[in-house]
């Protein structure tokens, strides 16, 4: 050490007093303090040698009593000052500490900082190298620290603080159903649902022993995530404990979600979800929106359907007896029920059966049947058998769970082919195609729902086996020689389809719409402005099928 040079060495110890969890801190100074401070000459000028000493010494011997007020009154900014030091005691938790002073160059003086942390049963010792500077006040003509983040620790940026937690962000790796290791990167649909995932299940994740971090953070970007350094790395600064392993196993099929992605890139827009009947499991997302903007349409669009709702109507009228698949039921170009509706290229069949305009997605046969059930007989086999409609789905990500609120008139009568107020998407469809398949409403569901504590929705009843049959009928007579069998060709076991055009305003082209099944697996896809379903969405719902 040069001549000259003076080291200060003060040793913090920590206790807490009564119930408030405050800690108190006291300071052992082996070169003493003052417990008197003069009033500070009115000086002018860079700060002297001995100023800069004693401002350090000070600041730091309040810092470590734990006397936030006073530390802070000690530098230039002494609100800024007060709300870190704070958040360094109650968000780092750091319980005790210990202040080694070196030898001042200039206004700059050098200190490394030995932390004690306790987080939740954790304990660990941080030491770390961190300097302050001395300016003079400008009014006061005091000598002060001039107060920085980086007082607290060097790499600490403007506006981030430091938090001791666990990690529930990226150390958490998500699996598909085998095991397989997901990322954005190879599955890029999964761009949104990874993170959410661990952002919700992290810590349950974790086997028992979850990693404990201190982070630089900035406030509402934390959720254990981390913080930017700029470089697009997380800003861990300190491991309080190494944690066990956390994984989350999703219900995701990494075969069918490659499928499903493929299929989605090779149009503009398109979104398809595919679910296992007789669980309920999504087996693939898969999104053009996800991949370039961020938002899911896949799992959270809100869109007319078209004919793919006639699923749940064909289930409504069969169930109440109001057609059978082989009684007549014309199909003229024009219907009138409210207002006119006609089908897709103003087809029509007059001897056409009610199965044979289903195959054919016959819109004005099924207006036709409008006045034969109430203004919420819809809604309410919607609820009641496919659980669409309660707003109560939790499949471990943020959905839209579909909606088909009660209506009358010209709106009843579009309700039931599945334009109107009706708002589903490829979750959404896909669970009804499912319901049709296995007979009974399975929520859809990314995890284990007992695992990770899912309340899982149920409908009020299932498909009663003679109309389950019926319908089954009339969605593989749609696959094999209706509407969906160009798309279907080639798919073998036990196959159904429905094709849907849904017309929205001021849209040139109807949105394309497909839901099908195929022995345990059935999907939805929706291609805007894509035309006739059978061409757009079709192909896509095919090769996620063929995957599974």
């Amino acid at each position: 050490m040069r001549a000259g040079a003076k080291t200060v060495v003060a040793a913090v110890a920590a206790t807490v007093l009564g119930g408030a969890g405050y800690a108190a801190y006291a300071l052992v100074d082996d070169v003493g303090r003052s417990t008197h401070r003069d009033a500070a000459p009115a000086r002018t000028g860079p700060p002297t040698a001995p100023e800069v000493e004693r401002a350090a010494r000070d600041f730091l011997a309040a810092w470590s009593r734990g006397d936030v007020e006073e530390a802070a009154g000690l530098t230039d900014n002494a609100p800024a000052a007060s709300a870190a030091l704070t958040g360094y005691r109650d968000d780092a938790h750091v319980r005790k500490a210990t202040f080694r002073q070196g030898a001042a160059t200039g206004t700059e003086v050098p200190f490394t900082v030995t932390a004690e942390i306790a987080y939740k049963g954790h304990a660990t010792t941080w030491t770390y190298p961190s300097k302050l500077g001395v300016v003079r006040g400008r009014t006061s003509g005091r000598a002060l620290v001039d107060w920085r983040p980086t007082v607290l620790h060097p790499r600490l940026a403007a506006g981030e603080t430091l938090t001791t937690g666990p990690v529930l962000g990226s150390a958490v790796t998500v699996t598909d159903r085998a095991g397989k290791p997901l990322d954005a990167t190879t599955y890029p649909s999964l761009a949104g649902i990874l993170p959410e995932l661990r952002k919700r299940f992290g810590e349950k994740a974790v086997d028992g022993r979850p990693r404990v971090e201190v982070r630089a953070e900035r406030p509402g970007g934390g959720g254990g995530q981390g913080a930017s350094d700029g470089q697009g790395a997380e800003k861990v600064l300190h491991v309080v404990a190494e944690g066990g392993r956390a994984v989350i196993r999703t219900t995701l099929d990494a075969a069918a979600q490659r499928a499903a992605e493929a299929a989605v890139a090779a149009r503009d827009e398109a979104s398809v979800v595919a679910v296992r009947p007789s669980t309920g499991e999504i087996l693939a997302v898969a999104d053009t929106g996800a991949r370039r903007a961020g938002f899911n349409a896949a799992l959270l669009g809100r869109t007319a359907p078209g004919s793919t709702m006639k699923m749940v109507t064909a289930a409504l009228l069969l169930e109440r007896g109001k057609a059978r698949p082989d009684s007549p039921l014309p199909c003229p170009r024009y219907a009138t029920y409210g207002k006119q509706f006609h089908n897709v290229e103003r087809s029509e069949n007059p001897g056409a059966t009610f199965a044979q305009d289903f195959a054919a997605s016959c819109n004005t046969a099924f207006v036709s049947l409008a006045g034969r059930v109430t203004d919420d007989d819809l809604a309410t086999e919607a609820r009641d058998v496919f659980g669409i409609g309660g707003e109560d789905w939790q499949t471990g990500v943020t959905t839209f769970d579909g909606r088909i609120p009660p209506d009358t008139g010209a709106g009843k009568a579009a309700a039931m082919i599945g334009q109107g107020t009706v708002q589903m998407n490829p979750l959404t469809m896909a669970s009804i195609a499912a319901t049709v398949r296995d007979g009974t409403f399975r929520q859809p569901h990314l995890v284990d729902p007992e695992r990770f504590g899912l309340q899982q929705a149920h409908a009020a009843r299932p498909l009663p086996p003679a109309v389950a049959r019926q319908l089954r009928g009339m969605m593989r007579l749609t696959a094999v020689s209706g509407t969906g069998r160009t798309a279907m060709s080639g798919l073998g076991g036990d196959i159904g389809a429905k094709t849907g055009s849904a017309e929205i305003d001021r849209q040139p082209q109807p949105n394309g719409w497909f839901a099908a099944y195929r022995d345990d697996m059935a999907a939805a896809a929706v291609v805007p402005r894509g035309g006739h379903g059978g061409d757009s969405a079709g192909p896509v719902v095919a090769a996620v099928l063929r995957a599974g």
